[in-house]
């Protein structure tokens, strides 16, 4: 059965699963797909192109699919890929891609978007992260599985969080976040090693100790204090012969981010959009400009 409250407009072009219930004062554009067991409760917004899997939960006032906040969007036909599971509690809102990025923002599995926050265009999200209360994550990020992040949070574009990465509340993030790491602070940097994620996804004892025995070395303020840069202290990791594949993901990702990346952000030096891209919205000022001088 699909439950439909008659005070919602649903499009007669949107699919909808088997299950699927929508809550009262809802709209669902014509390019909604919507898996089998979806529920919108009131006052949910899913416009544009979406494509959402099964057993995801929409909250009052979210807004799924509208067009980007970005200069350089064009007006074309981009979308938003949702998994499977996902829950958006309350104002969440999911913006789409852009023509000159792949054009999707793509959501994974079984994440969590608690209130306000907000996912820009061509964000890429993988499965099982927490993002609390107003996290707001810029255009272009990438965030990988099993993350979690504090609320209020400001995620500058282009910044890559790292697989099981925890980013403490009221954090400024504008370099890419280490995988396994705790970061904080304004700006952020890497403080600690996220024993309480792993333990809670089952990592061995082990494990997780040839993890806090490499932030000793990389990151801890003995490792600061002893000087040299962080790919040196790669290097000497590397030449040791113990690198198991947490500690090389770790290395790999933050020699990438050091040394290909521009500011710290690796996907920063993949951007292909230039100041051509979103010149329209500037020569539209000088025009208005100079028709008011004039």
């Amino acid at each position: 059965m699909i439950e439909i409250h008659p005070t919602s407009v649903v499009d007669h072009e949107a699919v909808l699963g088997e299950d699927v219930e929508i809550g009262p004062n809802c709209f669902v554009g014509p390019k909604v797909t919507l898996g089998n067991r979806c529920r919108l409760h009131n006052n949910v917004t899913v416009t544009g192109k979406v494509t959402a899997g099964a057993d995801n939960e929409f909250f009052p006032g979210a807004v799924i699919g509208a067009v980007p906040q970005d200069l350089k969007y064009r007006g074309g036909e981009t979308e938003v890929l949702i998994g499977c599971g996902n829950v958006f509690r309350e104002n969440v809102t999911v913006h789409a891609g852009t023509e000159v990025a792949e054009g999707v923002t793509r959501i994974g599995d079984h994440n969590r978007f608690l209130v306000s926050s907000h996912i820009a265009h061509d964000v890429q999200i993988g499965n099982h992260c927490i993002l609390a209360n107003q996290v707001q994550l810029a255009g272009h990020v990438h965030i990988e599985d099993r993350v979690t992040m504090g609320g209020i949070i400001g995620v500058h574009h282009f910044v890559t969080i790292g697989t099981l990465a925890y980013v403490a509340g009221l954090s400024r993030i504008t370099v890419d976040v280490p995988p396994f790491m705790i970061s904080a602070g304004y700006p952020a940097r890497v403080r600690g090693v996220n024993t309480q994620g792993m333990s809670r996804w089952k990592f061995e004892p082990e494990r997780v100790r040839q993890l806090r025995d490499v932030f000793k070395r990389l990151f801890s303020r003995k490792a600061t204090a002893e000087g040299g840069t962080i790919i040196e202290k790669i290097k000497m990791l590397e030449s040791n012969g113990t690198m198991t594949d947490d500690v090389r993901y770790l290395c790999e990702f933050v020699q990438r981010s050091t040394t290909d990346g521009v500011y710290g952000r690796y996907l920063e030096s993949l951007r292909r959009d230039t100041a051509a891209d979103r010149g329209s919205f500037y020569d539209e000022a000088s025009d208005t400009r100079e028709e008011a001088e004039s």
